[in-house]
């Protein structure tokens, strides 16, 4: 809901909190600075930051220039914490107000910007402490994966696996004397030695051999099963990959490959070849049921392929408060300690950017986005179909060009795939319309708060959906007058109140249709007579045989 003008009063008379932050910032504001602001209020339940406003009271509205327009700030701040975090721009007598509204993160959880964690601290911020952000993560209860398993040695652990994280983190951190390290010595610095050089349950998903596993957490395994078609009964290969995550990850991105069918389409002399399972959303997919799967329950990872549509099931429920509606714009790392080990090596995010690049993939390649039906308090179901829907939205993805595709978010791709499937787009979605439009992605249709936006003309003709270009485009500037004078002539001297006109040009509100007139009246092509609702409208040669008690 947009905030008042009466809302900016009340909070112009309230004190600066860990809930509430003024800034006057009349010429501009410190990118970097709004980022750790936006950390320190989300880690301290969430607030606003007005900027405009002069910090002292009685504060006062100075306007501010910073961070103009506010949509290409909001989609800076998604992309670099992975959060939405709305940005609202008033326009008041006194000045231009920029307000930032920063969500509460979630229980168990806290926001960091490259690796700090910050807090309020008077007018300034500070580091959070070691054990706030234990008491932080412990609101939800332990993390199982941070926990030793009782029994288990390194004996348990397959060396090979080890070696391949050990390699994989040097070349991720551009320190090569890791590749020197010890298996014990890896293990610790990677804090998957816990308590003493226990080995945690984290090290075991990871690195665990067959025999390991089985006798101290047989329900880290995964379950790979291809079916040929939806009919019930055995699968037609079958195979149960009970190790460490390290030592079948490649094995099993071949097993699908082996029947990833290309799917091949012509555009001119364009030939598109694409796979029906890309290898970085699949691989993301098993990363993310691997990494926040509820280790604490019995059953198995399933990753089920067919011949277009590959499902990963795992067990446990989605976190507290992700919903499938903001799981892109929220992370909530079920099993901390193996999904930081996981980022030392560069398989996934701390950020959580995984169903991002998932999202993503599809778009470009005109599949239907991931899917997460089905999912339930007992499992997470996510499909990732492989059909091309549209070759030609593929290839007018592919003429934007690789340097502008790098620059989209997530959010500009969403909007993207909303207006080719002629989907209503949320709130933050419009907001990446304007800068959709200036790469040429999208066509302005009107100015202002009246604007829309279609795809552009060349995506329809790829189509062969001219039509429905021009019919979502509507009548270009010229065509809208012809048929008011049109109109106006098949009424000779009757002439035609506005309301007819209206009737002429359904599509467009009653200030563009009056706009129009006046453009025709100020051309000498048309005259009114009457006021207000008598009015009657005429071409002019027509009004002169209109007697003169009608003027």
């Amino acid at each position: 809901m947009p905030t008042s003008v009466a809302q900016l009063q009340q909070w112009l008379l309230e004190p600066e909190g860990q809930r509430l932050e003024f800034k006057e910032a009349k010429q501009r504001y410190d990118f970097e600075k709004l980022l750790k602001y936006c950390v320190a209020m989300a880690n301290e339940g969430g607030g606003t930051i007005v900027l405009g406003v002069t910090d002292k009271r009685p504060r006062s509205i100075v306007g501010t220039q910073a961070f103009d327009p506010p949509e290409r700030t909001e989609a800076g701040l998604h992309q670099r914490l992975g959060h939405r975090i709305p940005v609202e721009e008033l326009l008041l007598p006194e000045g231009r107000v920029l307000i930032v509204h920063v969500p509460p993160r979630l229980p168990g959880t806290a926001w960091e910007i490259d690796g700090r964690y910050f807090k309020r601290a008077g007018d300034d911020l500070a580091a959070l402490s070691g054990q706030e952000l234990r008491e932080m993560f412990a609101e939800t209860g332990p993390d199982f994966s941070a926990q030793p398993c009782p029994g288990a040695t390194l004996a348990d652990l397959e060396p090979t696996s080890i070696a391949l994280f050990r390699e994989r983190w040097a070349q991720k951190s551009g320190d090569t004397r890791r590749r020197e390290l010890s298996d014990l010595q890896t293990l610790r610095d990677a804090e998957l030695m816990v308590d003493g050089d226990q080995v945690s349950y984290a090290a075991l998903i990871l690195f665990g051999t067959r025999t390991g596993l089985t006798r101290w957490l047989a329900q880290a395994e995964l379950v790979f099963e291809y079916r040929s078609s939806e009919s019930a009964g055995p699968a037609a290969d079958r195979e149960e990959y009970r190790a460490g995550f390290f030592a079948w990850q490649d094995a099993l991105w071949k097993k699908i490959n082996l029947r990833n069918d290309r799917q091949s389409y012509q555009d001119d002399f364009f030939r598109m070849d694409l796979p029906t399972f890309d290898e970085v959303p699949v691989r993301e997919a098993i990363l993310n049921a691997v990494a926040h799967r509820d280790y604490r329950l019995g059953g198995s990872v399933f990753v089920r392929q067919f011949a277009k549509r590959l499902e990963v099931v795992s067990p446990g429920g989605l976190p507290p408060g992700i919903t499938p509606e903001n799981i892109i714009d929220q992370q909530y790392p079920r099993n901390r300690r193996l999904a930081e080990a996981l980022g030392r090596c560069g398989l996934i995010e701390r950020s959580g950017q995984g169903l991002n690049l998932m999202m993503e993939s599809a778009v470009r390649q005109g599949k239907p986005l991931p899917s997460f039906a089905g999912t339930a308090a007992h499992e997470v179901r996510l499909t990732l179909e492989g059909g091309v829907r549209n070759p030609a939205f593929v290839r007018f993805m592919e003429r934007l060009g690789e340097e502008t595709l790098r620059s989209f978010s997530t959010l500009d791709y969403l909007a993207l795939e909303c207006l080719q499937q002629g989907r209503p787009l949320a709130p933050q979605l419009l907001d990446r319309l304007p800068a959709l439009a200036e790469v040429g992605a999208v066509e302005t249709i009107g100015r202002g708060k009246t604007a829309k936006y279609i795809l552009v003309a060349a995506l329809y003709a790829s189509l062969g959906s001219k039509g429905t270009y021009t019919r979502k485009r509507g009548l270009d500037h010229g065509t809208n007058k012809a048929l008011l004078l049109q109109h106006l002539k098949d009424q000779g001297e009757a002439g035609a109140p506005l309301s007819e006109f209206r009737q002429v040009l359904p599509t467009l509100p009653m200030k563009a249709v009056q706009k129009l007139l006046e453009e025709l009246r100020n051309e000498g092509v048309i005259n009114v007579l009457g006021q207000r609702r008598w009015a009657r409208w005429y071409l002019s040669d027509a009004a002169v045989f209109k007697p003169t008690g009608n003027t």
